[in-house]
């Protein structure tokens, strides 16, 4: 039976799989995490990995 937490869960699985050399890697994002922005305390919570983001940008650069 499908659920809110399984859904979630599996459509985490389906974007992490779609890889690309360009993508940082698991040291380099170690080095990068700290400078990004903490979730602020109001407004809605985060949606959007800021390494997925900078993996999109690095990939149109390229």
């Amino acid at each position: 039976m499908w659920t809110k937490q399984s859904r979630g869960r599996l459509a985490q699985i389906a974007r992490k799989t779609k890889h690309y050399p360009s993508d940082l890697t698991d040291e380099a994002w170690d080095h990068l995490s700290p400078l990004m922005p903490k979730p602020g305390c109001r407004g809605l919570p985060r949606e959007v990995d800021f390494r997925e983001v900078i993996n999109a940008v690095q990939n149109r650069l390229l």
